[in-house]
């Protein structure tokens, strides 16, 4: 990809908040395309698996859109009207489609350009970029949201250190749904079982793994959500304190929505406590919640 494509419109509203001036195509496709030198093989699969027509309605259609995940997120960001908002990895655009709202801009950064043209027609201003080198200035975003995407890259700390860049001072960079750690530590027979849903699955035709294909590439864009990997909160707090943000995680299993913010973390599906009761983990622990919500303010 040798040159940004944008029309001329949407480059003037983004262009005030790009770090570079780049090269315009004006006849070129709608949507401003920055350079990835270099395709990792994660990035080629987030890009496929949430490109393809099918997978990314799927998606957008079972992830990400119920009441109590509204309900979380709103009151972790509250209204984003009138406010500058970065989506990372905004995929066919979930959040905003659950969230609603009339932001000042509304950005949406993400690796896949099918996904992106989703976006676009709900509201979105896209942008294709690597989360880990994201094309804009310093400290201009009232709220920076990443939703389900760390676990997708590949340097975790290096793509939320990217994401805490865009935040102005007082703003907010809200992140969920990374699974964490220590909930998925499977071992012994808990790795069995959690090893073999994965043919139930696709006997069922759960959403994302309807086919080997779909399971194959949605398995490869999913780069941290396996047995003994995920996000910590000493990731959040080392990362992200330094940079001047206060720092509050919310270990969270699914099926709760604000109430997370009064301490509760709730019961996670019979399949997950099986898995960790057999790996040693405590199910009613918080270390066995399955997300961890980061909600950190820019105080300098």
């Amino acid at each position: 990809m040798e040159v940004l494509a944008i029309k001329t419109s949407s480059y003037s509203i983004l262009q005030p908040y790009l770090a570079s001036d780049l090269s315009i195509d004006a006849d070129a496709k709608s949507i401003l395309a920055y350079p990835i030198p270099s395709e990792s093989p994660a990035i080629k699969a987030n890009s496929y698996y949430f490109g393809h027509p099918e997978w990314a309605k799927n998606y957008f259609e079972a992830c990400h859109r119920d009441d109590i995940f509204k309900s979380r997120w709103l009151a972790a960001t509250g209204s984003w009207d009138d406010k500058i908002v970065v989506d990372i990895g905004c995929g066919p655009g979930n959040l905003f489609a659950t969230l609603g709202g009339t932001p000042k801009l509304l950005i949406g950064v993400d690796v896949s350009y099918r996904a992106l043209e989703m976006a676009q027609s709900l509201g979105y201003t896209p942008v294709l970029a690597d989360a880990h080198n994201l094309p804009f200035i310093s400290s201009f975003a009232d709220i920076v949201v990443i939703n389900a995407t760390l676990h997708h890259c590949e340097q975790m700390d290096v793509v939320l250190g990217q994401a805490a860049r865009l935040v102005r001072p007082g703003g907010m960079l809200i992140t969920d749904h990374d699974p964490h750690l220590s909930a998925w530590n499977f071992k012994g027979l808990g790795m069995w079982l959690w090893r073999s849903r994965l043919e139930l699955y696709r006997l069922i035709k759960r959403g994302g793994h309807a086919s080997v294909a779909e399971q194959t590439w949605g398995l490869a864009s999913e780069v941290h959500h396996r047995p003994g990997d995920g996000v910590t909160s000493e990731l959040f707090h080392k990362t992200l304190e330094p940079l001047g943000f206060t720092v509050k995680i919310y270990p969270h299993n699914h099926q709760l929505g604000a109430e997370i913010f009064q301490g509760n973390y709730g019961k996670s599906n019979w399949k997950y406590r099986y898995a960790q009761l057999l790996s040693g983990i405590n199910p009613n622990s918080s270390q066995a919640a399955l997300s961890l919500m980061c909600i950190a303010t820019r105080h300098v």
